[in-house]
């Protein structure tokens, strides 16, 4: 066992702990590869709003595949090193300023990808493997400048034509927010697949939920195909309107006009500061 392997099992015992957003955030060291789901699905703003309460450093974004309101904030607060994205954007509000920014000089390393590739790199640490094969891809730009993708002949000599080997990525964390959880850390994800995916890939898989039920989501025939086991969840804390202002599935609805403000503010340094002053100041939601 690798001492961080050790770390990994000290730390984050099995199955989920239910604990406060302020023990769920500790629980992420400083240099962590981090996957994030895109501004549809499940985003956990309370617990990135934590994270840079905590003044998180050098941890590295792995969007899956997008990024976009809190993946903007981290950078903009400083806490992050590195992110590999099919793109970050702020979606009808236009570009993300401070990736933006970051990106133009350079403070953020940027590992440019793409939808297709993110989803089998993660796959291929889902099924143990080193990596995948991927076509449809080849002599793009983004492929030219991707020194770890490799291109092969047809291992099957059947014609078939060259195809590209992506190597896997296993985050050290997967982290998102539920509409609901139960008791014994099952956690209820609906159609939104992606969450199974980045869960079944990382190392640990931390959630917030805007409830916990008393309830066991697998045993109720409702729930059962739309919640992820807690075999996969390695801690659980319940926030109440953990991703707002964005959306979340059966509860609020994106606040587009608090998006609105943020995407004005931090086009400038001076006007992000004042963004982010609030959250800084702000005591971490208390526990229900």
């Amino acid at each position: 066992m690798t001492a961080a392997d050790q770390w990994f099992a000290d730390v984050l015992p099995m199955p989920a702990k239910i604990r406060n957003l302020p023990e769920l955030a500790d629980l992420i060291p400083d240099g962590a590869l981090l996957a994030v789901p895109p501004e549809y699905s499940f985003v956990p703003m309370a617990l990135v709003h934590q994270l840079i309460r905590r003044r998180a450093r050098r941890l590295r974004l792995l969007c899956v595949p997008l990024g976009g309101l809190a993946v903007d904030l981290l950078i903009g607060a400083g806490c992050v090193a590195e992110i590999e994205a099919a793109a970050v954007s702020l979606g009808e509000n236009g570009p993300a300023p401070q990736f933006t920014r970051a990106a133009l000089t350079g403070r953020v390393k940027i590992v440019d990808s793409t939808c297709p590739a993110i989803h089998t790199a993660l796959q291929a640490s889902e099924k143990g493997v080193p990596f995948m094969p991927l076509g449809g891809i080849i002599g793009s730009d983004i492929e030219a400048h991707r020194s770890d993708w490799r291109i092969v002949d047809d291992p099957l000599q059947q014609g078939n034509g060259p195809i590209i080997l992506i190597p896997a990525i296993q985050p050290e964390f997967a982290i998102f927010h539920s509409p609901l959880a139960d008791k014994n850390g099952n956690v209820w994800v609906g159609r939104r697949r992606e969450l199974v995916t980045m869960a079944h890939a990382a190392k640990r898989t931390l959630v917030t939920a805007e409830r916990i039920c008393d309830e066991d989501l697998l045993d109720n025939e409702q729930t059962a195909a739309g919640t992820l086991p807690a075999l996969y969840v390695s801690g659980l804390a319940e926030v109440k309107n953990g991703a707002k202002p964005l959306g979340l599935t059966g509860c609020y609805e994106r606040d587009s006009a608090a998006i609105t403000v943020y995407a004005h503010q931090a086009s400038t340094d001076a006007g992000f500061a004042d963004y982010l002053a609030p959250i800084l100041a702000a005591s971490p939601p208390a526990s229900p």
